[in-house]
């Protein structure tokens, strides 16, 4: 899995989208995030087979939406989102939340057939605390390949990275960038001045110095660039103690049907 990928989550006018995803490709990503819910599955397929990048070297992963979870629909709505998407098979499937119709057993024995058959190369969870995840694990017979969850330096997961180098299994982190709250930290930028890089930059930078693969969501061929240079970024000890040293916890994803242990 490419450790930085293109986040698509309120990236849903069809035209916006669909370019969105091809200047990206184009320009060297190689992972891009949907989702069920996102409404956008269609674009991004279309992105896809309009840039000039074969699909076996696209990772490619979208999620089950909350009210789908049942085994059933499982397996239904993701041989639709497979024929909006315009492909055999993603690279990974995440159950979106543990929430709505998700029912460890039922859920996840829909996953495995999906597995079994192809037409998911990964099985994974999103927005799971560890408890959750050693349940998902008990359930399923293919291996737990990653959990996305929200990350960045004012929320760095520092349970859930130890549960998952632990476990085996990768953590994706989406709104890597605070939804921009990393541009008001005094820390960020001094560093990212230091740098001559951008406070967008050393978060990502960040974040695969801690392991953990990103996806910013960005639209425009500015912000997609920014983002990307990110991966030419060095940070030293120094920096990355400096970011570590932040010491918050500001979740900017909350919904009512969150994990208990968030509130």
């Amino acid at each position: 899995m490419p450790m930085l990928g293109l986040g698509t989550w309120q990236n849903d006018d069809p035209e916006t989208c669909a370019a969105s995803i091809e200047t990206a490709l184009e320009m060297g990503y190689r992972h891009v995030d949907t989702a069920q819910a996102y409404g956008n599955e269609e674009a991004v397929g279309d992105g896809i087979a309009a840039a000039d990048v074969p699909r076996e070297e696209v990772f490619l992963a979208t999620k089950v939406r909350n009210s789908n979870l049942a085994r059933e629909d499982v397996i239904e709505t993701t041989e639709e989102s497979l024929d909006k998407l315009g492909v055999d098979a993603v690279d990974v499937l995440y159950v979106h939340w543990p929430a709505g119709a998700y029912d460890a057993e039922g859920t996840l024995a829909a996953f495995d057939d999906l597995y079994d058959q192809g037409k998911i190369h990964n099985v994974g969870v999103s927005n799971f605390e560890p408890s959750h995840v050693e349940e998902a694990m008990d359930h399923l017979d293919a291996p737990l390949f990653a959990n996305q969850v929200e990350m960045h330096p004012f929320l760095p997961q520092t349970d859930l990275r130890a549960h998952a180098e632990e476990h085996g299994y990768e953590l994706v982190a989406y709104s890597p960038l605070a939804r921009g709250g990393v541009f008001d930290s005094d820390v960020l930028t001094d560093i990212a001045a230091d740098h001559d890089a951008s406070a967008a930059q050393v978060s990502l930078a960040w974040l695969r110095e801690k392991g953990v693969t990103a996806i910013p969501k960005a639209t425009g061929r500015d912000h997609l660039a920014d983002n990307f240079e990110s991966l030419g970024l060095p940070l030293s000890d120094g920096e990355i103690d400096r970011i570590d040293g932040i010491d918050r916890t500001d979740r900017t994803i909350n919904p009512d049907f969150g994990p208990d242990a968030w509130n």
